[in-house]
């Protein structure tokens, strides 16, 4: 089943394949049409004819042959070629199937992979044309007509609540045969008034000379106030793309039909698309860029009683992330393993995740991948640990310098693209410094590995051969820090980077500007609970170690900040932190290198197709309220809210306008929530959507909303203008007076 890593006999033939959107051939089990491209995989267990389905959108990846840890232990008793996984999207867990045959599997595997591709790339009239599908769904007596009864219950499957009387009066303006019941025909029209959006009507009146259609010089005037590209030519490519009407675009003109399938469309998102690729430069030292990186990474729940697994491993290196945690214990038959130590959490062996990491390390992204070891085993098991490390990653495990290279900064991560780093200590360092327990963890302040005999040596010399730019040594201060080698790193403990960065935050940047610093959450958080990374990303920290396994606001601002870039998991610094004398110290802003506020105005107009709570009943309707809000240095962050909307999951509308002084746009992020008002309990999270200040687009713009695992509620959006003007505000705190101290 879907609720438990079962494996499945499939019950379908690859001798009778159905045809799928994509032109593919799968099992019988998989169900798409031309209509319905929003399909769900389904598939039953013969045994007792249980029924399953779940919606391809939810479906993460496909990993063929014997992937999971499930049928990794069946290994040697069934064919890897008739094995696959199903990862879904989530915390559900994955389902692993056996087929009949290679081929079945085959089939499985790409028909899968093409349904997701067919939804991912549909265009809005597609996606507006699963109305028919929902209506399909309510129909309850199947005679392919709708009662009131039944348009009643279409309206709750798509979360609106009419009032009776409107309800009715648009029923009976749509039932032009007058029989009490809606034909093919008239449900299309009943779709097509609740989908008019009264707002972009009048956006579309406001540009259109004659109030009718829109001319290429209308939409190029309309364009250039977008700031976007405004050139008639530029302006046809959006008429011959967009405009359904086969006169209208012939004419060059676009309808209000035309104008709604552009603003609907990807290409008018909030967030930058030139952002969507490598765009920054990646030859600067890796102390100049933000890191993505995950804490625990093995974990998949709590770090008390969750289990450890190879499967968080993936989903973070998937998404993008570049430096990943391996708690290191001895383990039986002298194989080390992996887990959250003295603790009641699972173990997971080492070499399994070392040859996970071999497979996805590159998948996402081609630049540096750093394993941070947490090490506590015995000597003998260390050097279990760099044999495995050697034989398995081979050429992309880094075990040396590189050559040509200024060894007085660190390379780039253009110069280490397909490596992979191992941070931890290593032995016979420069200036006296001796392996230490200060590199902490969060789980036990990191194992002591110098205890014991003065002198005598708890590191295996080919473990520690192994690290090279990532040595992990205590910090003991930031003047002794500046006189080390810039493969020092140091890691911090959430409690020790937000003092450094409160009262010593000019240093603390500098120290970042030469340096890696690591910062792991306090091993309090037993719930595997997350701290604020913009707070140790404003003291100019890369690598802000979070517990991907659990969501909230805190891995929002996190895949906000990495949703640049690419996603490559390395986002440039601001030029006033890379540098080793900057004077910016992000407690005291005004004035300085990096303050040039901006004024940022926000109008949320409306939402559309908002989905229910997780927690609500199924006859419920939600009361939207949407929160704006903006993360930064301290003198930036803001949040506001609108009011709520009664009873409309569907199309509320607000109309309501906010101002945020943005001091360091740089470092910003800004963040659109929605959630369930509720008068008797704490609001219900539905929605929210993170990006880089520095990534917003101005102008009317649709806002994706994303749900709390991070994974698209398509159709699901907020509908905004963004302005951003000059700001002559300024903080009274003078630059070349910094507050900081230097311990």
């Amino acid at each position: 089943s879907i609720g438990g890593s079962s494996t499945l006999t499939l019950t379908g033939s690859a001798s009778h394949p159905e045809l799928v959107p994509g032109g593919a051939e799968v099992p019988l089990c998989v169900k798409g049409c031309a209509e319905n491209p929003a399909v769900v995989m389904s598939w039953f267990l013969n045994v007792n004819l249980i029924s399953l389905s779940v919606p391809v959108m939810e479906v993460e990846c496909i990993r063929e042959g014997c992937q999971s840890e499930t049928l990794r232990k069946m290994a040697s008793s069934v064919p890897e070629g008739r094995c696959l996984t199903v990862v879904f999207k989530g915390n559900r867990k994955s389902l692993d199937l056996l087929c009949q045959s290679q081929e079945e599997a085959q089939h499985w595997a790409r028909g899968i992979r093409t349904l997701k591709e067919r939804v991912k790339n549909m265009t809005q009239k597609e996606k507006l044309d699963q109305y028919p599908c929902n209506c399909s769904r309510a129909d309850k007596n199947h005679d392919d007509k709708m009662s009131y009864d039944e348009v009643q219950v279409l309206l709750q499957m798509i979360n609106i609540d009419l009032s009776d009387q409107y309800a009715r009066s648009l029923f009976q303006k749509c039932d032009q045969s007058g029989d009490g019941r809606l034909d093919h025909e008239e449900i299309e029209a009943f779709c097509r008034e609740l989908l008019r959006r009264p707002e972009l009507d009048a956006v579309f009146i406001r540009y259109s000379a004659n109030g009718c259609v829109l001319s290429t010089v209308d939409l190029r005037d309309f364009l250039k106030d977008q700031g976007e590209d405004a050139s008639l030519i530029h302006a046809q490519s959006l008429i011959l793309t967009y405009e359904l009407n086969e006169w209208a675009q012939k004419n060059q003109f676009m309808t209000p039909n035309g104008f709604t399938m552009y603003m609907l469309s990807k290409e008018n998102c909030m967030f930058n698309p030139d952002h969507g690729r490598v765009y920054q430069d990646m030859k600067h030292p890796l102390s100049h860029y933000y890191i993505s990186s995950s804490h625990n990474t093995y974990l998949t729940k709590d770090q008390l009683t969750g289990d450890s697994s190879v499967e968080p491993y993936i989903r973070a290196l998937i998404n993008g992330c570049r430096c990943v945690e391996l708690d290191c214990w001895d383990g039986d038959k002298g194989e080390p393993v992996i887990y959250h130590g003295h603790t009641l959490t699972s173990k997971v062996p080492f070499v399994q995740v070392i040859q996970t990491i071999k497979e996805y390390a590159f998948k996402a992204s081609p630049y540096p991948l750093i394993l941070s070891l947490e090490n506590h085993c015995s000597v003998d098991q260390q050097a279990v640990m760099a044999r495995l490390l050697r034989s398995i990653l081979g050429d992309e495990l880094l075990t040396k310098p590189l050559s040509g290279l200024d060894s007085r900064y660190l390379p780039s991560p253009e110069d280490l693209k397909g490596k992979i780093l191992v941070k931890g200590k290593k032995e016979k360092l420069v200036e006296g410094q001796s392996c230490s327990s200060s590199d902490l963890s969060s789980s036990d302040e990191e194992s002591n590995q110098c205890q014991g005999r003065p002198g005598v040596s708890k590191l295996s010399p080919e473990l520690s051969e192994l690290v090279v730019y990532t040595i992990s040594v205590p910090f003991r201060g930031f003047e002794q820090a500046a006189r080390s080698p810039a493969t020092y790193m140091s890691s911090f403990s959430e409690s020790e980077a937000l003092r450094h960065v409160k009262d010593s935050g000019m240093y603390f940047v500098r120290h970042n500007s030469h340096h890696l610093s690591r910062i792991y959450p306090s091993g309090q958080r037993l719930q595997s609970s997350n701290y604020n990374p913009q707070e140790m990303w404003n003291g100019g920290c890369q690598i802000v170690a979070l517990n991907f396994q659990t969501p909230g606001e805190q891995m929002d601002l996190n895949q906000g900040r990495f949703l640049q870039n690419g996603q490559c998991g390395y986002v440039l610094k601001p030029t006033f932190m890379c540098q080793p004398d900057t004077t910016f110290n992000p407690e005291n802003v005004g004035g300085g290198p990096s303050h040039n506020p901006l004024l940022l105005t926000v109008q949320v107009i409306s939402a559309q197709q908002l989905p229910k709570s997780e927690l609500d009943k199924p006859s419920s309707i939600v009361d939207p309220q949407v929160w704006v809000e903006v993360h930064g240095a301290p003198i930036d962050n803001d949040k506001k809210k609108t009011q709520y909307i009664d009873n409309n999951g569907f199309n509320p509308r607000w109309d309501c306008t906010f101002t945020f002084t943005v001091h360091v746009p740089d470092l910003a992020l800004v963040r659109f929530m929605v959630e369930d008002h509720d008068f008797t309990s704490s609001n219900d999270f539905l929605g929210q959507f993170t990006l880089p200040f520095t990534s917003l687009r101005t102008g009317y713009r649709h806002v994706r909303l994303l749900k709390l695992d991070g994974s698209s509620i398509s159709p699901a959006s907020l509908f905004v203008h963004v302005k951003i003007t000059p700001c002559q505000s300024s903080p009274s705190k003078s630059p070349t007076k910094s507050t900081s101290k230097k311990p």
